[in-house]
């Protein structure tokens, strides 16, 4: 099992977690968990957010990037790990 599969597959096993998805630095899908309709949705929404942000950080110090982004609302946590290859972003349900 690669260390990737592995990684997936730790993230799924964690309490409350209902999607996974991957993409690469041009914003294609390498792996969801998650259906078709969902992932497209999710990804378009959580890029823009995510690119928003970086610019956001590099305004206030532009030595500064994005590591890590939670999000939580009433009924989610979605947490976003942005990369130079990829975006890892897991949604988790909080109900």
């Amino acid at each position: 099992m690669s260390d990737f599969e592995e990684t997936i597959r730790r993230l799924q096993s964690e309490k409350g977690v209902v999607g996974i998805i991957v993409v690469d630095s041009a914003g294609r899908v390498i792996h969801s968990t998650i259906d078709s309709d969902a992932t497209q949705s999710h990804t378009a929404f959580l890029q823009q957010l995510c690119e928003k942000t970086k610019a956001s950080i590099r305004e206030l110090d532009s030595s500064n990037d994005l590591t890590f982004l939670r999000l939580r609302t009433k009924k989610n946590e979605i947490m976003i790990a942005p990369d130079k290859d990829h975006v890892i972003m897991v949604i988790k349900d909080l109900s």
